[in-house]
């Protein structure tokens, strides 16, 4: 039976209930909001005459949480005009509704009967054959459909989304005991596809998959931090990005989602599973106790393991449980990984260290490893669950059995053994099959070791997706040390930055030329992306200032101008050239998106030309093209200044997109042409497949522009006397109207006595003589050295 989702109710419009309906409403689908009525009035309510029968207090609850979501950073919705997809109302006067809807997602409060209690109203109205699902992060689903129909039991499942809704992966899938296969496979692939999740079937254990594992963690170090006498800088330091995990860490991220949070999911495993062999690191340590006495929870309280005090940052000292300054933490060991790019590559240094680092992460590594082998076969069948819950939950980049591959097998059961602990059966009998490893790689897909079969057996969904680590090797067409193009197949090429944080230098502009050399000789298409966790933070400034420093503008002028020739080809090559940006995608990352053929961008891109902040016009085509777009959409007895100036202030204002979604207002994305994909793991089989739409077309060289029209003295004026008046304001300082002057002159064409027509080359010089004169400004240089030290902009 083929199933749509058209429209969805959610019950329940706290945090994780907004913020799931927000997520429906990113992608297209109806919403219906619902929360309880209020038992009494507020103050306010009283003094608009107003009485427990009016339609807005009736609706308060809903609508208070709702607004509150969508005032929230970073923001649930990817577009603020798609929160109009969502209506609200109460279960008392609108549950009927819920007959009109194909999902209804639970998402109370987290106790037994009071879910029980809804489901009871629910089977009220509900219509036999549609989807109900409960969000609990912990209730056992069994207990909550006893009692119901038959027909609704067997639409019945668990559908776990991670806080935030929008911006954590993981979509963990319980069935309970009569869930039909028809609803599992459904929800399974609809995680993937629709919602753009990872979807993970669990079984119906406490915390299921992600939870359990995640707080073990998070428990276990609590543990060994005092075990070790470490601080809880140390242990950010050692748990944060040199391990690919996100940069809050361990005690940041507690502090982030709330220490009671956390306590609320360890106590319910406490008790849940008393045949854990590690039930007792589920019990809270003493400091934790007492912070939770102190109400000392984190950033809702103000404090928890850090806490704010004017502009500084203290720290709990652990053993005295009073806050002092932070310390800075450094290791030897983490020394000898700087020059190690990948996290996945560094676990083997690591694991040898010879200082406390090394002692931390093989006794954390030890009791992970034991602890994940004997979850399998207890919360799942099927290893390669365990790694996806980690990664798509808690932002790992890495799994444990992942990690362990990384270290080795055979060291890793070395390490458990040195802390007293012994691996699972299944994982000696892997080993004495000849198994030595939890993953292989063949023909561009993952296997992974079935414990049933002890086989490897090829990892399920993979189909859709086209992943580069696993045909980087195999596929390889050409490479520098900056890039690498591989061959996806039918005809289509990808080039993959290779450079530090994908910066845009000498290595990847060649790379970006051979592979249209390449696609134009023997190849239909081209597609320019890569999986690393941003798209590319812009052209690569280090190189820029150093040139600057020198004086060497001969070759500063070159290397804009391969730079903007470059971005030409893109737009100018004999085939089609795809871009598929994700993440930060700044600077020279966006001016090579606005010059494809066509963008598919994930739905979780930044977006935006960011030069002003480090002293600069866009010298890439940026200024130039931002001259252009707004040149298109002139229109006859339209007050053509006004949409020059729009574009104008997207490039002045630095502006970045908060998702793909925005870009097309900041003119970045264009309807029509660019697309926008919400699972950022299939956006390159998707690019690859636009590129072969374009080609099968029959692609045509599209011809160099000469009729960009521009607006010349009468544009220049306006936006001269609009800095003028900013910086007498002082709303921004004399170099920023400076760099604003500049690039007013760019997009006005210059000082022209009247609207002409130019052409794009006449744009590009004008805006590379700009980019050039900025490079000779002191503040500039400041303003440069500034970013490459501190990562972040200087405002001089």
């Amino acid at each position: 039976m083929k199933r749509l989702i058209k429209k969805v109710a959610v019950i329940g419009s706290g945090i994780m209930g907004s913020g799931i309906a927000c997520h429906f409403a990113n992608i297209g689908v109806e919403v219906m909001l619902l929360d309880i009525v209020p038992r009494e009035l507020t103050e306010a309510e009283q003094k608009k005459g107003l009485t427990l029968e009016s339609k807005v207090v009736r609706n308060r609850v809903v609508n208070d949480h709702l607004a509150n979501a969508l005032k929230s950073k970073p923001s649930p919705i990817y577009h603020q005009k798609f929160a109009s997809r969502i209506t609200t109302g109460n279960t008392t006067d609108d549950l009927a509704k819920i007959a009109d809807v194909d999902w209804i997602i639970e998402v109370v409060i987290e106790r037994l009967d009071i879910k029980k209690q809804v489901f009871e109203q629910i089977e009220k109205y509900r219509k036999p054959g549609t989807l109900i699902t409960s969000n609990t992060s912990g209730i056992p689903i069994h207990f909550m459909s006893e009692g119901r129909s038959e027909d609704f039991q067997k639409h019945f499942c668990g559908t776990h989304f991670f806080n935030p809704a929008r911006y954590l992966k993981l979509f963990e899938i319980i069935p309970g005991p009569k869930t039909s296969t028809e609803v599992l496979d459904f929800l399974n692939e609809y995680g993937e596809k629709f919602l753009g999740k990872t979807s993970v079937v669990a079984k119906d254990t406490p915390a299921f998959i992600g939870n359990r594992i995640g707080i073990y963690g998070i428990m276990s170090m609590f543990h060994l931090v005092k075990e070790m006498g470490l601080t809880i800088e140390e242990v950010d330091k050692l748990t944060g990005p040199v391990i690919g995990r996100p940069k809050s860490a361990t005690f940041r991220t507690v502090d982030v989602v709330g220490l009671d949070t956390l306590v609320h999911v360890a106590n319910g495993l406490y008790e849940g599973v008393p045949n854990d062999e590690s039930h007792d690191l589920f019990k809270l340590p003493d400091f934790i106790s007492k912070m939770m006495e102190n109400k000392w929870l984190g950033s809702k309280t103000g404090q928890g393991f850090y806490k704010k005090v004017d502009k500084d940052i203290l720290s709990l000292d652990l053993d005295t449980l009073e806050y002092r300054a932070a310390k800075k933490a450094s290791f030897a060991t983490l020394e000898l990984t700087k020059t190690i790019d990948k996290p996945i590559n560094r676990f083997k240094v690591l694991v040898k260290g010879t200082d406390k680092a090394g002692e931390f992460y093989r006794k954390n590594f030890a009791g992970m490893f034991a602890y994940v082998a004997n979850r399998v076969p207890e919360i799942t069948e099927d290893l390669y669950k365990i790694d996806d819950a980690m990664k798509a939950g808690f932002g790992w980049e890495n799994g444990p059995f992942e990690i362990w591959d990384a270290i080795g097998v055979e060291k890793g059961i070395e390490l458990m053994k040195a802390e007293n602990q012994e691996p699972a059966a299944w994982v000696t009998e892997m080993l004495a099959s000849g198994n030595k490893s939890f993953y292989t790689i063949k023909d561009g897909a993952t296997y992974y070791y079935d414990i049933t079969s002890k086989t490897q057996k090829k990892v399920p969904g993979q189909d859709s997706f086209i992943i580069l680590n696993n045909i980087r090797e195999s596929k390889k067409v050409w490479s520098n040390s900056g890039s690498v193009i591989t061959d996806l197949g039918d005809g289509i090429l990808n080039l993959e930055f290779q450079s530090k944080m994908n910066t845009i230098g000498g290595d990847v502009l060649q790379g970006i030329n051979k592979a249209i050399d390449l696609a134009e000789k023997e190849y239909a298409g081209l597609v320019i992306g890569n999986q690393a966790a941003n798209f590319s933070v812009g052209a690569n400034i280090g190189m820029i200032f150093m040139m600057a420093v020198e004086q060497e503008y001969d070759e500063l002028n070159m290397a804009i101008k391969l730079f903007q020739d470059t971005m030409m080809r893109v737009r100018y090559s004999g085939i089609p050239v795809v871009v598929a940006p994700h993440g930060m995608t700044l600077g020279g990352g966006c001016e090579m998106s606005m010059h494809a053929d066509k963008v598919v961008a994930a739905a979780e891109t930044y977006i935006g030309l960011v030069e002003f902040g480090v002293g600069v016009i866009p010298g890439g085509g940026g200024s130039k093209e931002m001259a252009l777009r707004a040149s298109d959409l002139f229109r006859k007895n339209d007050v053509e200044l006004n949409v020059l100036q729009e574009y104008f202030l997207t490039v002045a204002m630095a502006k970045v997109s908060t998702s793909a979604h925005e870009a097309f207002d900041l003119g970045i994305l264009q309807h029509g042409k660019d697309i926008v994909v919400i699972n950022k793991d299939r956006q390159i089989a998707e690019a690859k497949k636009q590129a072969l739409i374009l080609a099968d077309a029959g692609y045509t060289q599209p011809i160099r522009r000469k009729d960009v029209k521009v607006l010349g003295k009468q544009a220049l004026g306006m936006f001269l006397v609009g800095t003028d008046q900013m910086q007498a304001g002082s709303y921004i300082s004399e170099h920023d109207k400076k760099i604003a002057n500049k690039l007013a002159y760019v997009m006005a064409g210059g000082d022209l006595s009247e609207a002409t027509l130019v052409t794009e080359q006449y744009l590009l010089d004008i805006e590379r003589e700009a980019f050039l004169s900025l490079c000779t400004e002191r503040k500039t240089l400041e303003r440069i050295q500034f970013m490459l030290t501190k990562g972040k902009p200087l405002r001089n």
